[in-house]
């Protein structure tokens, strides 16, 4: 039995709704559509899958998925909490049924009407049972209760502790929305941000506007996990897992954290970090592109050093001269990410993720051997690596 996930598991499909603002249909036809979709595109049939793993918050019960997809009996079903933090949370739970020999085929999903149904961005409801609503009740009084309240209240002190400036979460959303330009799946494919679009954009809780914000998506994605032995059979180029993680730091709460002694850091995302570099055996200079988890603008400077692309306070810096384009240092958010593809809680970033191990994305790099994937930020979250055969 293998005493790491390096290199056991693959992933070998991926499968998608359209992604929109009113699917028209119900969140159980959301997940079946991209689980189907993603075992068709491995080449499988649902017969071979004897695994399904999704969010705790997903309304789509794997037994109901199975049954509708035609799967049939199960050997694992597993959800993974926090929100977008579980993202890779669903590829480690699945590599490990893969490496223990729990199961031969998993599939992972995320379906839901985020847009025409419960949104995320109207915040904290009465729907809540959750012991969250402890912490959330310490701040809520005082007018935070939205994800973008939160996070604005640590990016304003990363802000100031570093010097970074609208005009650095500027460039963040300019770079994101030029690759999801190119990209027909997403939600601003043809529609380009320029700067003068984004200061024009409305404050929504400062320093963020319209355009450092994600948004708010109707859609379903998928994605196959099998052993690297079974995948060489396949129809699709596999993407390894070099390593994944699941972290969360000392302090951690859901979305806030505020009570930790440095408000400017992602202790979990640093902890995240050094786990999948040790099991991969690689380093930020190994990395070709990332996706990193942009449900805000802010995130993506913090990742950059926790990630250790560039020194603490440094990310403004590093971003420069389209470092983050295709063509820069290190390509990120090659679909558009949160911010401009969907918002598919991260499961769609994964994807991307594959997709640039394939060779097979709208806005392909010249040369991707590794692919960093973070999931959500300010949450228990995880990381992982992808890499070639």
């Amino acid at each position: 039995m293998p005493t790491t996930l390096h290199d056991e598991a693959a992933i070998v499909g991926i499968g998608q709704t359209p992604y929109s603002k009113n699917s028209g249909v119900s969140e159980l036809s959301l997940a079946c559509q991209a689980v189907r979709n993603a075992i068709d595109d491995a080449g499988l049939e649902p017969g071979q899958v004897d695994g399904l793993v999704t969010f705790l918050m997903d309304s789509s019960d794997e037994v109901e998925v199975a049954r509708a997809v035609g799967i049939g009996g199960l050997d694992l079903f597993s959800r993974v909490a926090y929100g977008g933090g579980g993202a890779v949370g669903l590829v480690h739970q699945a590599a490990m049924a893969i490496a223990t020999g729990t199961c031969e085929t998993v599939v992972v999903y995320r379906a839901l009407n985020g847009r025409s149904g419960q949104r995320m961005g109207q915040g904290v409801s009465g729907d809540i049972i959750t012991s969250d609503l402890i912490h959330w009740s310490w701040y809520m009084p005082y007018g935070m209760l939205t994800p973008a309240t939160w996070v604005a209240f640590c990016a304003q002190r990363y802000m100031h502790e570093y010097g970074a400036t609208s005009e650095h979460l500027a460039q963040i959303a300019i770079s994101t929305r030029k690759h999801a330009v190119n990209n027909p799946n997403a939600a601003f494919y043809g529609k380009p941000l320029t700067r003068e679009d984004y200061f024009a954009s409305k404050m929504v809780t400062e320093p963020l506007r319209l355009f450092d914000c994600c948004q708010e998506t109707d859609g379903g994605c998928a994605l196959v996990i099998t052993s690297p032995e079974r995948a060489r059979d396949l129809k699709q180029k596999p993407a390894m897992i070099r390593g994944v993680s699941q972290a969360s730091a000392p302090g951690q709460e859901q979305m806030t954290s505020f009570y930790r002694d440095d408000l400017a850091a992602l202790p979990e995302m640093e902890l995240a970090a050094e786990q999948v570099y040790a099991q991969s055996g690689l380093g930020p200079d190994d990395i070709d592109a990332a996706i990193l988890y942009d449900a805000f603008t802010p995130e993506v400077l913090m990742q950059l050093e926790s990630f250790g692309f560039c020194g603490k306070g440094e990310a403004k810096d590093f971003i420069q001269d389209g470092a983050l384009e295709v063509g820069g240092r290190l390509p990120n958010n090659t679909h558009g990410g949160l911010l401009s593809e969907a918002y598919i809680h991260g499961v769609n970033n994964i994807a991307e993720g594959a997709r640039l191990i394939r060779g097979e994305s709208c806005n392909q790099p010249e040369k991707v051997d590794h692919v960093l994937v973070s999931s959500g930020v300010g949450v228990p979250t995880g990381a992982l690596i992808l890499g070639t055969t």
